[in-house]
């Protein structure tokens, strides 16, 4: 791969800025800076403009393989201080516009490229590469000034000075951005009220708005919204180039989401869910901008998210286990039975939800022992799970972990359960924000694993506290939702990271086939996989094809989307040492799914068990399981039903003779 030299990144002949990126007012010669991603796939363009009203402001623009995906768009950040205001002496109305007028003083430059090894994920390696560049800007607040003598004696400038960078890296996958503001002599207090960060897109782009995290998705234009869009935020743009809008290292900050400009077409602006206050030195959350020529690129460059987070800092995590986790009722009985199937079907987990500590919307509901009127010795459970090598889960609502974080945590440790389901989360403030994120830091300290569930969406802060396995914001099948709504969800929710979903198997309100919620469990992400939600161990009368979800594997060496369109189908192949699992689904409307299997080890045959709806089967989930033995060289062709899927489990092929060649290398 071509890494671009420093002096390249930063010093480009000014011929190549010009339209579209200079439009309007005057753009001032010495801001003009560029940033190319190390393969040069990606092109960030900044620079100030003279305004008409007086006064300059901060642009961006951002190229994909020499095409417009972001054309002119402001930077900056919206602050409010007493200082700043009485030094302008300006109507109130005007004051939040603190990033205008800066003078760039310095500019910065570094390379970065490392390969590190995540304690799980969907990929064994994750490559960490960037260019990136740094603006050093300040203005001063007081003009008027002088020199004042300080409490220690010594003397200091009476002008309020006002420092703001803004980092820029450029990965292959992909741009992101921060605003950082260094320490200062005094302190600096910052009351951040917004930001003017926006996203202007070419004409006829479209967007998969969603309004809020757990909600369906529409195909939209960039206008007639009513309200803010979810992120991740995916959009379709007219030159072919797939788009997804979404942040990073959001742990300490106000939740963004996306509105339209109501000043600039084809426009979006970020909105935060509240006002932040924050003492120099800080850095605000990265703004992500992720670029694909096929959108399931996307999501084989989902680790972009995770290299905006600091490492690991969790020391030892030889207690942190990925798993399958079955959900049991909540009495001794059930849920010994639900350990006894957790190990006839290769689960790791049982997990015992809302209520065994009374109602979780009750204050008063005491999260430290059982509810009295529920026939549950948790202890009992706890040791049963330990003996058979099953970990036991407990869901917690917020507003008990609130009340009582600090005394559950140490007494969950003590009983012996594995990890904590955190239940109606708040989130979107930064109170909260930072609450939760020390909830879960908390509870690595008394090794406990956490799953996060309601509208709570991760920006990447599993790489940090691995303990975070996985979150819901996504709707799952709590839900039951349809066929499209799960063609959308890889391409847009989990570019963010794992998600919740709730795999099903014999419900019978699912909205897809049985085949299409096997195959499910290989396309959807989630290190802690919840399957069989609604089921009962009773429901099972010996369907083999469930031999699917014993064999499949919650975290993987490699992902490869094979092919897809958003909202209409997807094929993901993950690998787990030599075996593969493959999962295809299709939207409500049948089709014809093929892809080749030059993936695989090409001095290896493999045995392919496949699992795909076939209405003929006299069973009662028409899932009919084909064997054969195939190699790289070979090609499989579905004809998926309307709602419907196929999985695939590929093993190598040791002593396998009895088992059929795939018919002239094509199915």
């Amino acid at each position: 791969m071509l890494n671009v030299t420093l002096q390249k990144v930063i010093l480009m002949s000014l011929a190549i800025l010009v339209t579209p990126f200079c439009r309007g007012q005057e753009i001032i010669k010495e801001t003009k800076k560029e940033l190319l991603s190390p393969n040069g796939d990606f092109e960030f363009r900044v620079y100030q403009k003279e305004l008409d009203q007086g006064g300059k402001q901060l642009f961006y623009a951002v190229k994909f393989k020499e095409k417009d995906i972001i054309l002119e768009s402001k930077l900056g950040v919206l602050i409010k201080n007493q200082l700043f205001e009485s030094a302008l002496a300006v109507p109130n109305d005007t004051t939040e516009y603190w990033s205008q007028n800066l003078d760039l003083v310095g500019v910065s430059s570094d390379q970065h490229n490392e390969t590190w090894e995540p304690l799980y994920g969907e990929r064994k390696e994750v490559v960490d590469q960037y260019n990136e560049l740094t603006l050093h800007f300040q203005k001063f607040g007081d003009q008027e000034g002088g020199v004042e003598e300080g409490h220690s004696g010594t003397s200091y400038d009476k002008r309020q000075q006002y420092e703001m960078d803004l980092v820029i890296r450029a990965y292959d996958s992909g741009i992101a951005f921060s605003y950082s503001f260094p320490e200062t002599k005094n302190g600096l207090f910052l009351h951040i009220t917004g930001e003017q960060t926006s996203f202007t897109f070419p004409a006829e782009t479209y967007a998969y708005y969603e309004r809020w995290a757990q909600g369906p998705y529409e195909r939209r234009p960039l206008e007639g919204w009513d309200e803010e869009s979810e992120r991740p935020l995916t959009l379709s743009l007219k030159n072919g180039i797939t788009v997804a809008l979404t942040e990073a290292r959001l742990v300490d900050f106000a939740r963004t989401k996306f509105r339209l400009s109501n000043h600039q077409a084809n426009t979006l602006e970020t909105s935060l869910y509240n006002t932040v206050d924050v003492i120099t030195p800080y850095q605000t959350p990265w703004r992500v901008i992720m670029a694909a020529d096929t959108p399931g690129k996307l999501i084989e460059n989902n680790d972009l998210i995770l290299n905006l987070n600091p490492e690991n800092k969790i020391e030892n995590t030889s207690w942190i286990k990925p798993g399958k986790v079955f959900r049991s009722d909540l009495t001794t009985k059930a849920a010994k039975e639900a350990v006894d199937f957790a190990v006839s079907r290769n689960l790791q987990y049982v997990h015992l939800d809302a209520g065994w500590y009374g109602p979780e919307m009750k204050m008063s509901s005491d999260a430290t022992t059982v509810d009295p009127e529920k026939d549950l010795d948790l202890q009992q459970v706890i040791n049963y799970g330990a003996s058979k090598d099953i970990g036991i889960i407990v869901y917690v609502n917020q507003r008990a972990l609130a009340q009582q974080l600090d005394e559950l945590l140490p007494l969950y440790q003590k009983w012996g359960l594995k990890g904590v389901k955190f239940g109606f989360v708040h989130i979107g403030s930064d109170k909260w924000t930072t609450w939760l994120h020390e909830a879960i830091r908390k509870a690595a300290d008394h090794q406990l694993m956490v799953n996060v569930h309601d509208e709570y969406r991760p920006t990447g802060f599993s790489r940090t506290y691995p303990n975070l396995m996985t979150q819901e914001g996504i709707r799952g099948n709590e839900e039951m939702p349809d066929a499209d709504h799960n063609t959308i969800l890889p391409f847009t929710r989990y570019l963010a990271g794992a998600g919740d979903y709730t795999i099903c198997y014999f419900s019978n309100r699912i909205k897809t086939t049985h085949a299409h919620q096997l195959a499910l469990a290989a396309i959807y992400y989630s290190p802690l996989q919840y399957l069989y939600w609604y089921d009962k161990p009773g429901f099972y009368r010996g369907e083999p094809e469930l031999a699917f979800f014993d064999k499949v594997k919650t975290v993987w060496d490699d992902t490869q989307v094979l092919h897809g369109e958003i909202g209409k189908f997807i094929t993901v192949a993950r690998q787990s040492g030599e075996d593969w699992f493959i999962g295809s689904i299709t939207n409500t409307a049948s089709r014809e799914v093929a892809y080749s299997l030059d993936f695989l080890d090409k001095d290896k045959s493999y045995i392919a068990h496949i699992y795909i709806d076939d209405p003929s089967m006299d069973t009662r989930t028409n899932v009919r399981i084909l064997r054969y033995t195939v190699n790289a060289e070979d090609q499989l062709r579905f004809s998926l039903e309307a709602s419907g899927g196929a999985a695939v489990h590929l093993s190598p092929a040791s002593g396998s003779g009895k088992i059929e060649k795939l018919p002239n290398g094509s199915l």
